[in-house]
Parts: structure tokens; sequence; C-alpha cells
């Protein structure tokens, strides 16, 4: 059965899940991705981040989940410093549920065999060497993939699904780590607006179900306002606006630099 810790000190003793305070970042110390970026992510939130290519959105999961330093500033998870040398910290990132651009797929393996990569960090050092996994893993991987709406294609090469069918398999396998929180980079991203709400309900529906955060990289302001309760626009490396969402009401508005022109065209956007 598919269960989530919620005894934890992290689900218990912390509101916010992820804390960022005027946090810069650089890949060759001279020129800044990211600029005094502070955010501070509440545990529970669907958190949506907007922006053009080359942003920064990218960088910011990276901070997030402690793939990168910053070069300035402070990025907190659970309130605890990026330290691997820290147990507690180990087991806070163990918990995050990370799905990057290219998804990360085996694709000549079969879509269960994806799935119970998730488990790996669970068994110890031989069993995760040879990918020898108890039949309880196999059980729940199966129940994440009927949660996906994946279980009667377990058995399929995944370089034989559609780009949907692809995202929900990278879903499932995140799900199988048992995640406090999932981050997503553009997972919607090619897919025509249909198949996109799909997996977007996808994720809606296992967030509901395991209580878990989300915070999503997008690029279309629309559909980010539809499933957030936040949404950020990151410009230029520097966050330029935050909206917080109640349904179809904006219940707050925090605007940097932007000029109304340019808040109207997001949302004038045409969708896919």
């Amino acid at each position: 059965m598919v269960t989530q810790n919620t005894a934890s000190f992290s689900s218990i003793a912390t509101l916010s899940i992820i804390q960022m305070r005027n946090v810069s970042a650089s890949y060759d110390s001279q020129n800044f991705v990211l600029k005094n970026v502070s955010m501070n992510v509440k545990r529970g939130t669907n958190y949506a981040i907007v922006g053009a290519s080359g942003s920064g959105k990218s960088t910011l999961l990276k901070l997030m989940n402690g793939m990168m330093i910053p070069s300035s500033g402070v990025v907190l998870y659970n309130y605890q410093k990026p330290d691997l040398k820290n147990k507690e910290y180990k087991k806070s990132i163990a918990k995050i549920g990370y799905i990057s651009q290219t998804l990360g797929l085996v694709k000549n393996s079969s879509v269960l065999d994806n799935v119970l990569i998730g488990a790996l960090p669970r068994l110890n050092a031989v069993k995760s060497f040879l990918k020898m996994f108890p039949k309880d893993e196999i059980d729940t991987a199966h129940e994440v993939l009927n949660l996906v709406g994946l279980d009667t294609k377990s058995n399929r090469k995944v370089h034989m699904l559609s780009g949907g069918e692809k995202r929900r398999v990278a879903i499932a396998r995140a799900l199988m780590q048992k995640p406090d929180i999932l981050l997503a980079d553009e997972i919607v991203s090619e897919l025509d607006s249909v198949t996109a709400r799909e997996v977007m309900d996808v994720i809606k529906d296992a967030q509901r179900k395991f209580k878990l955060t989300a915070i999503m990289i997008h690029h279309d302001m629309n559909l980010a306002l539809e499933y957030a309760n936040r949404v950020a626009v990151i410009k230029d490396g520097d966050k330029v606006l935050e909206i917080g969402v109640d349904g179809e009401q904006i219940i707050d508005f925090q605007t940097g630099d932007l000029t109304q022109e340019e808040i109207m065209e997001m949302y004038n956007e045409p969708q896919k």
C-alpha cells in the first residue's frame, strides 16, 4: 500500500518547506542567472514558477533540491541549510521527487522497471546494485501506476509510449520515492493543451492523496494560474511578480519591475 509518513519532524514542525533569501547563482562566477531572489513555499502549496527560456527557472529547482549551491544568499529545505554530512538533511532531500525536463527515463526498459528506480534508495547496497526489489515494493509500484493510469502498460517499453504517457511514468517514479515534495521542470512543455491538462490533473490528484507540496516550472501563465495556489514570475534572473490564487480569484499581488502592459501580456498569451 502506498503510504506517506506523517509523523516526521519535517511534516509537523515546519510551516514552510522551501525558503530562499536573497539568492544569487552563477555557473561561472561572473554571469548571474539568478539575482537576489527570495521565495517562501509553504507546505502543501502548488507553487508555479513562470518565465521565458533562460530566465533562471531551472536553476531555481537545482538550488531547491541541493544539486547546486548558491553564489550568495541562503536556501533552506525544512529550515535546514544544504549539508550532506548532516543525516537529517540527507533524509530530508531523499524525500524530494525531482522530474527534469528530459524526464530521465530508461527508454529500453519497461514502465515498471523505470518506476521501481524510485525505490532504490530504500534498498540495501547489494539489493540496490542488483536491483532486487522485494514484493512489497513491486506491489507499491503497481499501485502507483494504477494511480497515474498506466498499470495496464507496466510491461511496455518506455520508448513505445506517447509523450503524455512518458510524463506519467516520470511522475510515478517520483511518487515511488514517497516524497514530501515534487519538483517538476516544464513537465508539460511540447504537449497539446488537452494532454497537458491530463498530466496536470494526475499531479493534482497525487498531491491531494499524499498531501504533497508541488513546485512546477511553466512557460504558460494561463496553465499556471489554473492549477497553482501561488505563481511567481522570473525575468532575467529576477523574481518580478508573485500572485496568490484561490480558485478564480487573485488573493494577493506582489509586483516588482513589470509594467502593467507586460503583466497583461502574460495573461493574454495564446494557449496551445
